[in-house]
């Protein structure tokens, strides 16, 4: 069974999905990309804003799920306790989360002349995975550049795949990369989307499920059978929720991890992040009490069904959009499609 030669892959779903198929038909959501491809450098960044304003001052609502905690993001803490995000979420791997902080606090400095001074600092949001298996991650080289590059890229339209964050991860016994998706759903009688980006470097190889058919990714990889890597999960929406349903949301992307063959391993830092662009919270008010808006309970399984979709979908978008790459050490890992014509 193979999958069907276009640049907008989707997989069957209840939901239809956005004009794009990406987060960013989430309106307001901007992705960037900075690429690192030189020689054994399989690396980069990848920049997700919420929205296009001034995200410091206008907050979005956020819930954070670790789903299992082998992670080193930054950020997170504060985001469990106040339930906003303020600033871009950057995605890179493991031992250049230092940098993108600094550069991205930096960014977030020169936006703002009175974080520090007359008001607190900036909670800076950064998540990783490591993509060691295809890049010289031992020789830090992300630079400031390249997470400029990817803040001053970000755009409705980006490309998917081996690029950014996603240049040199693993997912499956397979080449990895970043993924995205959406999901148009109807609420009383108004259209809303939910969307969702990944960065996959997750999984055991044997174990890739695509629309609940089994494919033995060992044939491209033999031996390779340690779950050792990561999934960073962010999923957008314009429908008004507030942040304990967020963290609810985020916590059903482990379903479609599920899905697409993971167990979570040991070794495997999951995390999601599930924010939302239409309850904002100032960060300067003259009134104590806010208003905001909130989903009911009851009906809310229509959020979770769109929001799992999307991530499945993203996860295997994240495969068929990379191609086959040979990186440090002499590793090389194959893309989905030239796996898919050898089978």
């Amino acid at each position: 069974m193979g999958l069907p030669e276009t640049n907008s892959f989707q997989l069957y779903s209840k939901w239809p999905h956005g004009p794009k198929n990406l987060i960013s038909d989430v309106e307001g959501v901007t992705v960037g990309h900075s690429t690192i491809n030189q020689g054994e450098i399989h690396t980069g960044v990848t920049a997700v804003f919420p929205h296009g304003g001034n995200l410091f001052r206008d907050k979005v609502m956020a819930g954070v799920a670790v789903i299992n905690g082998f992670g080193k993001s930054m950020g997170l803490v504060q985001v469990e306790e106040l339930g906003t995000i303020e600033t871009p979420i950057l995605m890179t791997n493991t031992l250049s989360t230092g940098i993108a902080h600094t550069v991205l606090t930096k960014y977030m400095l020169e936006q703002n002349e009175d974080i520090g001074i007359t008001t607190g600092t900036v909670n800076s949001i950064v998540t990783e995975c490591n993509d060691g298996r295809l890049n010289d991650i031992r020789g830090m080289h992300v630079m400031e550049k390249h997470v400029r590059e990817a803040l001053d890229s970000a755009s409705a339209d980006f490309e998917e795949g081996a690029v950014g964050g996603g240049t040199g991860m693993v997912c499956l016994g397979l080449k990895g990369g970043i993924g995205s998706s959406s999901r148009e759903v109807k609420i009383d009688g108004k259209a809303y989307v939910v969307g969702s980006l990944v960065m996959t470097n997750f999984g055991e190889a044997g174990n890739l499920v695509i629309g609940g058919v089994h494919y033995d990714t060992t044939k491209a990889r033999p031996g390779d059978r340690k779950d050792k890597g990561s999934v960073i999960i962010l999923i957008a929406t314009d429908i008004p929720l507030n942040e304990r349903q967020l963290k609810r949301v985020a916590k059903r992307s482990m379903i479609a991890l599920a899905r697409t063959g993971s167990y979570c391993g040991n070794g495997s830092g999951d995390i999601a992040i599930a924010f939302t662009t239409a309850n904002r919270i100032p960060h300067y008010s003259e009134k104590s009490i806010l208003e905001s808006r909130m989903f009911y309970d009851e009906n809310i399984d229509i959020v979770f069904e769109a929001a799992v979709e999307s991530v499945e979908e993203a996860v295997i978008s994240s495969l068929y959009h990379a191609g086959t790459m040979t990186g440090v050490r002499g590793n090389c890992y194959m893309g989905l499609r030239e796996f898919l014509e050898k089978e």
